[in-house]
């Protein structure tokens, strides 16, 4: 039995290192192609950007506002791994890989607003009239191929609605095991609880509690960063000069060097804002846009591709350059304990604790709508079915506390690359419609107008948008 598990951790990890690297010159490729096409759009219109997020809590009709659906693509972007995920990256990647992740947080922005709008343009009503929508239903809408989203809406169920809650729920048991010696169990159990509550509120709640909850979390990481920032201001030249230097090969740190510095950023910055993967489309489609047209709700996940890794990403880099801490003392997590301690003193692990806590939690419970938009497709919008998932949610999510699961965690990464690939095909072919809506958005824009929808100026598709949806 042994000598079979070995062997197919082999297979398994063969397979994985294989499909990151294809994945990480698709999503790559992906972004520097949406960028050009788009004309820079994520350049050009970075202040718009931010003022349709701005606008974003204006709610006409139902559903949940673009704000509230921000919050909750916040709410999985923003997870444990831009905490450690970035210590990890520096440690391997020394100092340049922040440079790269920057470079690559730009690039697939562009990306993300080609998905969030798609999303937004073939989104349907559920039989509880709540808007659902993502890169499944345009599949199937805009491409006529309801067998891709079916594979697809599998590869995500298997990736957010199981083995990444269970990473999250398994980290938080970690970190409550480490700092409060609680028993695995006991977070299990604590987890859970606070996510069947949540979970079983429905998209509504979910939304809700993101809403509420995201901001505060985020804002007191930055918070505690830029006290640090503000501490070490002098240190702030050298630690630019020591970014640039080690992301084009001229110093080396760790396993250093150019390729360590370029991979590290790279994949951090493509996983960590999940622009490309198809994942924050799921909830991109539900939101009621302000200004009522498809290219808004492109626009309000852009910012969050930017916040998620240009600023959130850049506090965890700071907190661990700035504090002086070796970066070959450790990794990870535990690296940034490190960090924080040796500025704030032992107490700032209970700081860290809160912001796992939040981080790890509000992904779980994100993620859960991404796969319940998929089981709905699956399930043709049977709603009533989704009691016994939920349930089966909540049981992995328990499992993961008190279990550690390293061969069906890199099997999900598998099928998160196969996601991630399904997905950037129907992205790609559907581009050109994705260029026609952004051209559409911005001349009422320069004609001073607030930009709207208007089907019948879209004939190519207009049998294939959902009636009653932009009518």
């Amino acid at each position: 039995m042994s000598s079979w598990k070995e062997g197919l951790t082999i297979i398994v990890d063969i397979l994985n290192t294989h499909l990151s690297y294809v994945l990480i010159a698709v999503l790559l490729v992906a972004g520097i192609y949406f960028t050009i096409r788009l004309g820079f759009i994520q350049i050009r219109h970075f202040g718009h950007m931010f003022g349709v997020l701005h606008n974003s809590r204006q709610l006409e009709g139902e559903g949940i506002s673009s704000y509230q659906a921000f919050c909750t693509s916040m709410a999985a972007r923003v997870g444990t791994g831009n905490v450690a995920g970035i210590a990890i990256a520096i440690t391997l990647g020394g100092p340049g890989a922040i440079f790269w992740m920057w470079l690559i947080a730009i690039l697939s922005a562009a990306t993300s607003f080609a998905e969030s709008t798609l999303a937004q343009l073939f989104k349907q009503r559920d039989d509880r009239g709540q808007f659902r929508g993502g890169p499944a239903y345009y599949m199937e809408r805009g491409l006529n191929a309801r067998w891709l989203g079916i594979l697809f809406s599998i590869f995500l169920i298997v990736c957010y609605g199981f083995a990444f809650n269970a990473v999250q729920a398994n980290t938080i048991t970690e970190s409550m095991s480490s700092i409060l010696h609680m028993p695995a169990w006991g977070s299990g159990v604590f987890v859970t609880f606070f996510s069947f509550l949540v979970i079983f509120g429905g998209l509504r709640r979910i939304a809700k509690v993101s809403e509420y909850v995201v901001p505060p979390m985020a804002g007191l990481y930055i918070l505690a960063a830029l006290i640090i920032v503000v501490a070490n201001y002098s240190r702030i030249p050298d630690v630019f000069g020591l970014i640039f230097r080690s992301a084009f090969g001229l110093q080396e740190f760790a396993a250093g060097g150019f390729g360590a510095a370029v991979m590290n950023g790279i994949k951090r910055g493509l996983f960590s804002n999940e622009a490309g993967l198809g994942s924050a489309p799921n909830i991109a489609a539900s939101a009621t846009p302000y200004p009522p047209h498809p290219a808004s709700q492109g626009y309000v996940q852009m910012a969050g591709v930017v916040i998620d890794t240009v600023v959130i990403c850049t506090a965890s880099a700071a907190i661990v350059l700035l504090s002086g801490v070796p970066l070959d003392s450790t990794s990870g997590i535990v690296l940034v304990e490190h960090a924080l301690s040796t500025q704030y003193g032992d107490w700032s692990k209970y700081i860290l604790l809160l912001i796992i806590l939040f981080f790890a939690f509000t992904s779980i419970i994100a993620n859960y709508t991404y796969a319940e938009n998929c089981f709905l497709f699956l399930r043709k919008e049977k709603t009533a079915k989704l009691y016994g998932f939920r349930v089966m949610v909540c049981f992995v999510v328990f499992l993961g506390a008190v279990a550690s699961l390293p061969l069906v965690w890199a099997m999900a990464d598998i099928a998160m690359a196969l996601m991630a690939m399904t997905n950037l095909v129907a992205v790609l072919l559907l581009s050109r419609l994705v260029t026609k809506l952004a051209k559409d958005y911005n001349q009422q824009r320069a004609e001073k107008k607030l930009p709207t929808f208007d089907l019948n100026q879209y004939p190519e598709v207009k049998d294939k948008v959902a009636k009653g949806v932009w009518e």
